[in-house]
């Protein structure tokens, strides 16, 4: 189930790095509702057909297909529906909640962009509007004996969706919402995330290691917010036409304000033609999402390990559950060969693998601290994570368990405990000049 939930990931997050309104269509179509007006739009075609189709008919076909009965099919389609929809809908809408209470409720976003969820609910009140408009249709008395055969038939196929999607939803339901399938939902979107930035870390273009020290000139963020999504083409395209070259100061998940500079710009002052195309090409938005940004899914993971470290919750397995989470996602973290660079006029910041660390593991090591059993698993996984890639995290993971093991001791907890937590850190070497 996590690696099918990773790969959908994987087709979305291989979709990132598109043009904004690519990006603005996707999240478009992410809605219910988008799959509600296809419904619609299934009704609609019936009766256009059913008036093309009729004249090609034979008369007696109704009588022999048992179209005569189609009203009453109609009529048990949509009231039916239209109770199964208000009652799948508020199990949904449980299983959000509780999402939100139990794990996170950053959490939550993605049980509501469930495509099994969707597809269900936009089925079972597709087929209510599908019969509304039939009968609407049939009362208005817009068929003859053959155009009722045409909408007979896709009555039959608009069941056929019904029958399929209560199916699926009987088996979804047998895990959506609980802990294990939030947790796999995050894994999965995180390691996604991360898996785009490490083949492509910097979206195209070129590392920023350092400004020129002269001929530098801002562009300032006109609104509140996180990045959300970086247009490449576009700023490349702006660069081009331009003769300027573009040095990003913020990556998807940065939260920006109000005259923040969003990049600069080396070259001469740039004009508002200029300026307004590169604020256009950075979508900031009002809060962060896990595609494109994998240091956010880290940060959600973090937040459910500490609010099941809470006294209110008391789950220390949810903890550990999630420290070997991290493990998984981060071994995914390798120095790549040289990426492509089809931008070369930008410059983009790098995600740095001590930023990930802290993100991922500070939370446990402050919160968990008074407990031996996370201190221990805690510090085995910085072992685990500095074996995999000493060149990576070296330096990142052997800090984080020195910090680890200072709050562990200063929450003073049995001798014997805290033994087995020094024994557990000394596991981790210190690197020898190791990059950060």
């Amino acid at each position: 189930m996590l690696m099918r939930r990773r790969a959908g990931c994987m087709a979305w997050g291989q979709r990132a790095m598109v043009s904004r309104y690519t990006w603005y269509l996707r999240e478009i179509l992410k809605k219910v509702w988008v799959r509600v007006v296809g419904f619609a739009f299934l009704a609609l075609l019936s009766v256009g057909l059913a008036h093309v189709l009729s004249p090609y008919l034979a008369e007696d076909l109704a009588i022999r297909a048992g179209a005569d009965a189609v009203e009453q099919l109609l009529g048990v389609l949509t009231s039916s529906m239209l109770a199964v929809t208000t009652f799948s809908l508020s199990i949904a809408v449980s299983a959000f909640a509780a999402a939100a209470s139990t794990a996170t409720p950053r959490a939550a976003v993605l049980l509501q962009e469930d495509r099994t969820t969707q597809n269900v609910l936009a089925t079972f009140l597709g087929a209510f509007l599908f019969g509304l408009v039939g009968l609407v249709a049939l009362n208005a008395d817009l068929y003859d004996a053959a155009g009722r055969v045409v909408i007979f038939l896709f009555t039959i196929v608009v069941i056929g969706f019904v029958v399929l999607a209560l199916f699926r939803w009987i088996g979804h339901l047998m895990q959506f919402g609980r802990m294990g399938d939030t947790l796999d939902r995050v894994e999965a979107a995180t390691a996604a995330a991360l898996e785009l930035r490490l083949a492509d870390p910097y979206m195209g273009g070129r590392i920023l290691s350092g400004e020129p020290d002269h001929g530098m000139h801002g562009v300032d963020a006109r609104t509140t917010g996180y990045v959300q999504h970086v247009d490449m083409q576009a700023l490349h395209d702006c660069a081009t036409a331009y003769g300027v070259q573009v040095y990003l100061r913020c990556l998807p998940g940065s939260f920006v304000t109000m005259g923040a500079p969003l990049a600069r710009l080396s070259g001469a002052a740039p004009d508002p033609a200029l300026c307004d195309t590169i604020c256009r090409a950075i979508t900031i938005g009002k809060r962060r999402t896990f595609e494109g940004d994998p240091r956010f899914g880290l940060i959600v993971l973090a937040e459910i390990a500490s609010r099941a470290l809470s006294p209110a919750v008391n789950d220390p397995g949810t903890a550990i559950d999630v420290l070997g989470r991290f493990v998984r996602i981060l071994s995914l973290w390798r120095d790549r060969a040289a990426p492509e660079i089809r931008f070369p006029d930008i410059f983009v910041p790098p995600i740095l693998p001590r930023d990930a660390i802290a993100d991922a593991f500070r939370p446990l090591a402050r919160d968990g601290a008074g407990l031996v059993e996370v201190q221990v698993r805690l510090q085995k996984a910085l072992t685990d994570l500095r074996r995999i890639a000493p060149d990576t995290f070296g330096q990142a993971t052997t800090r984080m368990a020195q910090d680890a093991l200072a709050r562990a001791e200063a929450a003073a907890p049995a001798a014997s405990d805290l033994a087995d937590i020094r024994a557990a850190a000394r596991l981790v070497p210190t690197p020898a000049g190791a990059p950060e």
